[in-house]
């Protein structure tokens, strides 16, 4: 196993190991205009796709989904609203209950990872960046044939929503790896698919569109209306503190 994820490492692993370093040193320049500046960048957007668990890593845009969309347009604004208000809890609440969400979902996948013996090797196998590209692929048909089938028969992900795209790269490496197969048998083992009627709701019940058209309300009247930050928004979301 240990030799095989090094391979998998240098070889494959779409910037979260060592191989797409070198990738990376061949396409930027060798003396940027402002390292230090570049390098803080390139640090805050690894902490936030870390924080954020973006569905669509490789969209900088995070407007291909709704759920995407709709956490940026949360975190966009929260940096307009005054640190502190009632406005500014409420929308600290709904984005870490968006978060909480994703990262259930992470820590399910984390759960079988280590269950097959890859305790070391699980975080870096979910590491997804924004330079994850389909075209690196190896075995897109198949990472997506499972993808569909964890989605449909497994309880993996929450049904009400299709499966964010970050774990086809995933299965791709699983594949790479042959533990697909059993990662897929252990899913359906640990989490069973859930009928309808008995289905938990994860962490909070979380509304995308009417959540969405209450931040673009927020957004057309350009602050928080701090007069009524007292009253409780009948369509708040959220009931964590």
């Amino acid at each position: 196993m240990g030799s095989a994820f090094k391979k998998f490492c240098m070889q494959f692993c779409c910037c979260c190991c060592a191989g797409d370093e070198d990738d990376e040193d061949e396409k930027q320049p060798l003396v940027p205009q402002d390292p230090l500046e570049y390098f803080n960048r390139e640090i805050q957007k690894r902490r936030d796709e870390e924080t954020n668990l973006w569905s669509e890593p490789g969209d900088p845009s995070h407007s291909g989904r709704e759920d995407d969309r709709v956490l940026h347009t949360l975190l966009q604004a929260r940096n307009k609203t005054r640190m502190g208000s009632t406005g500014y809890r409420r929308l600290s609440v709904d984005i870490e209950a968006m978060r909480d969400t994703r990262r259930e979902v992470r820590e399910k996948w984390k759960t079988i990872l280590e269950n097959l013996g890859f305790m070391a090797e699980a975080d870096s196998l979910l590491t997804v960046s924004a330079g994850g590209s389909h075209d690196r692929m190896r075995n897109a048909p198949a990472a997506r044939a499972l993808l569909n089938t964890l989605h449909t028969e497994t309880s993996v992900f929450f049904s009400r929503e299709p499966p964010p795209e970050r774990y086809l790269f995933i299965l791709d490496r699983l594949i790479y790896l042959d533990i697909a197969e059993d990662f897929l048998a252990k899913a359906k083992r640990f989490y069973p698919p859930k009928e309808d009627s008995d289905e938990d709701t994860p962490g909070l019940a979380i509304n995308l569109p009417l959540l969405l058209a209450r931040v673009e309300r927020f957004n057309g009247a350009g602050h928080v209306d701090e007069e009524n930050d007292s009253e409780r928004d009948d369509g708040n979301l959220s009931d964590r503190s």
